[in-house]
């Protein structure tokens, strides 16, 4: 390198560069670049979690805010039933078969001479504990045989996916028709809340295996490891934690499919008993009616509408909000 296109500095042993006519770099001052303040970050602003931000989300999705409300209206009514009427949803008298609304009695009476509207009020909670009662069963046990099969794989994982093959490969209303021939005795909603937790749980456990699966190789699960945790304690306290978000999506647009099946099965009559007030029974007795007096069929179907209607829009506000790639 010749003198002309070299300098040495004075300071030190190393050689810069000059550079040729035409090669001139401008370089700014650096304090008219303050890389360090674009670059830094603010450690006094609080960290928030994937849940705190789904929440943040939330809060601000109209969305979320109309189901909300529609759901807490539709579980006081299934909770406090008698703070809506006063009228015994099973006392009928014939003579009013099929009369009118009348004082009292807002939306007349069906067939039989019952109040409509006690009977529609009053089958909100039939169908809706019926749901909620399925929804807990199927995401207890189907999120346990999951993140079990997930997190252990090996025979254990072998095992359980063929279980679940078998029960995946049953329709759950037909096998839910099935099994309840066998049980027309039974007078109480718990047989029908089992035989849709039986043909249900397969959909939680394949979707928790596979969110389990994922999470159970991320490094936070790793350094558990290396500090002695236990693999049951990675399971429960870091991984299955970390995998909730598709179950808890499913679970709440799973609700609804629920309560439609109740009232599928007490249409069919191998549901619930005839004895008990529910909407699929009240729309059962009332399909008879559709050309006659259309409204016996049209009032609990609409509740029953509703009430799906809610827990699919709230399952879809929860699913965009925990989904990280609908997030701006």
């Amino acid at each position: 390198m010749t003198e002309q296109n070299t300098m040495i500095s004075e300071n030190s042993n190393d050689f810069i560069a000059t550079p040729l006519p035409g090669q001139e770099r401008f370089v700014a001052p650096i304090d008219e670049t303050p890389v360090q303040a674009v670059d830094s970050v603010d450690e006094t602003k609080v960290a928030t979690s994937m849940w705190s931000d789904a929440w943040r989300s939330l809060r601000k999705n109209p969305l979320f805010i109309f189901s909300g409300i529609l759901i807490l209206l539709i579980l006081f009514v299934a909770l406090f039933p008698s703070a809506f009427t006063k009228v015994d949803p099973n006392y009928c008298n014939l003579p009013q078969s099929l009369d009118g609304p009348s004082a009292g009695h807002i939306l007349g009476f069906n067939q039989q001479g019952c109040d409509v509207f006690s009977r529609v009020i009053y089958g909100a909670r039939t169908s809706v504990s019926v749901g909620i009662l399925t929804t807990i069963i199927v995401t207890i046990f189907g999120g346990i045989v999951g993140a079990l099969a997930g997190f252990y794989g090996g025979w254990l994982d072998a095992v359980l996916s063929r279980v679940t093959d078998i029960f995946f490969a049953i329709p759950m209303l037909l096998g839910a028709i099935v099994v309840l021939q066998m049980f027309k005795t039974s007078t109480s909603i718990w047989k029908v809340v089992l035989v849709l937790a039986l043909f249900g749980w397969v959909t939680t456990a394949r979707i928790t295996r596979g969110s389990v699966l994922e999470a159970k190789n991320l490094e936070f699960n790793t350094a558990s490891t290396a500090l002695g945790s236990s693999s049951m304690r990675n399971l429960f306290r870091h991984v299955l934690p970390n995998s909730l978000a598709p179950v808890i999506v499913l679970t709440t647009t799973s609700l609804g499919s629920y309560i439609v099946a109740e009232a599928t099965l007490s249409f069919l009559g191998v549901g619930l008993p005839t004895t008990v007030v529910s909407w699929g029974g009240d729309i059962s007795d009332g399909q008879s009616l559709l050309r006659v007096d259309p409204q016996v069929l049209f009032y609990p179907s609409l509740a029953l509408a509703i009430t799906v209607l809610a827990f699919i829009m709230m399952g879809d506000a929860v699913k965009d909000a925990l989904d990280p790639k609908s997030r701006v």
